[in-house]
């Protein structure tokens, strides 16, 4: 993937979850609950708005750590292996740190 497109799809990748980041902070369940069943599900509603939240912070650092390796050079290079990550890889996840090899070891280790 050309350098430039690769640093532009960051880009607008980092703005869309800025974006993201900014109506799910702005969500709050309000606590006017009368009974424990609508305590309960305000409460519901806030776990998975946290949940969410958290998700898509992830997804910004992972765009913000390929960003900081299009800066050094070592961006479309797997962080554990060294080797290229595979063009079709980089194209379907930009934000993508390592070859398909590394990221199911990855994967299986934080299971």
């Amino acid at each position: 993937m050309d350098i430039s497109v690769a640093r532009k799809r960051l880009e607008e990748m980092r703005a869309d979850l800025d974006r993201s980041i900014s109506v799910l902070q702005g969500e709050h369940p309000e606590a006017r609950a009368d009974d424990a069943a609508d305590a309960g599900a305000i409460l519901s509603e806030a776990d998975r708005n946290e949940a969410m939240l958290e998700s898509v912070r992830s997804q910004r650092a992972a765009v913000l750590s390929a960003l900081a390796r299009v800066e050094t050079g070592e961006y479309g290079n797997c962080v554990d292996c060294g080797k290229p990550v595979a063009e079709a890889r980089l194209e379907a996840r930009p934000d993508a740190a390592r070859c398909v090899g590394c990221q199911a070891k990855w994967d299986r280790r934080r299971r």
